[in-house]
């Protein structure tokens, strides 16, 4: 993508690589379910912590879609990012169930500032130049940035917080803060493109154009519906339970650091490698392979959680398909979507998103109470039901 070099798009492309970077400076991350269950949260809880995430998701998603659509990426990223900090010290004091909810509901709601405006950003900064249809290896490089952030944060957060003590834990919350901090900076260097996606237009109309290009293109909701009943069980559910499977497996709590460091590598090259990946296959039968990986991972982890090598593989598959997935729906999705109401429309595909977030979480918690078994034979269902539906690429 060196010839984007000077332009609106490398700039922003260049700068969310960075924000991405910095956002992923998780240091909890690789103990994060350690760090609930040494809190005193249950299993059934930890889901429960879910939902409120997913509930402020919904909440959200429209009025910060319309935010980003009606005043720019810039505005809505300041915001998001500043309310991710709050949340982050919510969390410092968290040790009854309630306050964690607090903490997720708010964390979510950070998130939809940047649900939408970060691809309609990119898309229509891409789309000045006439270079649109290299979306998905702009969001391949951005996301890539994460992976190497993750690298770094895992190792350390593991090591920093290998005997899972309450001073460690505090320590590792506070580096976030840090570096949230430093991502807050980096959004004011955003330039937002000079045309369609962020419009001051009445805010309702943003809604209902965004409703309509939904209703227009059945192939869209198609789409969405398949990506998202696999990542739901095979990143959002499946993350929060690798590591208890891991330890349980017989793998020291520094080791897990290790794994999430190594399953960052392959994330990164992968992720640099959407455009070689793309040009060797078309986008849809790369759809279809990762949703069966998905599938085949949760059900090895499920039949054979008690042997190690089969536990870590399928973690290492299940990070791959997160990885390619992504990049894949989002140049298919926004090739649809309508530049003056994109990061609505993707709002609005977030509430169905939200909507079923709750529905799995709040259906895999009551099953949760009966161990991590039954847990992970659901989600490979979900995810097989999911792969099954069809995806057709259409323009409008």
């Amino acid at each position: 993508m060196k010839h984007l070099k000077g332009t609106i798009a490398g700039h922003n492309i260049r700068v969310m690589f960075w924000i991405q970077f910095f956002s992923s400076m998780s240091f909890l991350a690789p103990i994060l379910t350690l760090f609930y269950t040494e809190r005193g949260l249950t299993a059934s809880e930890i889901l429960i912590v879910l939902m409120f995430w997913s509930g402020a998701v919904l909440v959200g998603e429209i009025p910060t879609g319309v935010i980003a659509d009606r005043f720019g990426a810039k505005k809505s990223f300041l915001i998001g990012t500043s309310i991710k900090i709050v949340s982050m010290v919510i969390l410092l004091f968290a040790h009854e169930p309630w306050v964690f909810f607090f903490y997720s509901f708010v964390n979510g709601f950070s998130v939809t500032f940047f649900s939408g405006a970060d691809e309609a950003l990119i898309y229509d900064s891409l789309k000045e130049t006439g270079d649109q249809n290299q979306m998905d290896q702009a969001m391949g490089k951005i996301q890539s940035a994460g992976f190497i952030s993750m690298i770094i944060a895992v190792l350390f957060g593991a090591y920093l917080a290998k005997d899972l003590q309450e001073g460690q834990f505090i320590l590792l919350i506070l580096l976030g803060i840090f570096f949230y901090i430093i991502e807050l900076l980096l959004v004011l260097q955003v330039k937002q493109p000079y045309r369609e996606s962020f419009i001051r237009e009445n805010s309702f109309s943003h809604v209902k154009d965004g409703w309509k290009a939904i209703r227009r293109t059945p192939q869209l909701v198609w789409m969405f519906l398949n990506v998202t009943l696999v990542f739901i069980p095979a990143g959002a559910v499946y993350g929060y339970f690798d590591q208890p499977l891991m330890l349980e497996a017989g793998l020291p709590v520094f080791f897990i650091g290790v794994m999430y460091a190594l399953a960052s590598v392959v994330g990164y090259f992968a992720s640099q490698s959407i455009g070689w990946l793309t040009n060797q296959f078309s986008r849809v039968f790369l759809m279809n392979l990762t949703g069966f990986l998905a599938f085949a991972g949760l059900l090895l982890s499920a039949l054979f959680a008690d042997v190690l090598f089969m536990v870590l593989g399928a973690f290492f598959v299940l990070r791959l398909v997160q990885t390619v997935r992504y990049p894949i729906y989002s140049q298919l999705s926004n090739d649809i979507i309508p530049s003056h109401v994109r990061a609505t429309t993707i709002s609005l595909l977030s509430i169905v998103d939200s909507g079923l977030d709750l529905l799995i979480f709040g259906s895999l918690s009551v099953v949760a109470l009966k161990g991590y078994t039954n847990v992970l034979i659901g989600c490979a269902v979900i995810v097989l039901i999911g792969t099954l539906l069809p995806i057709r690429i259409r323009k409008m």
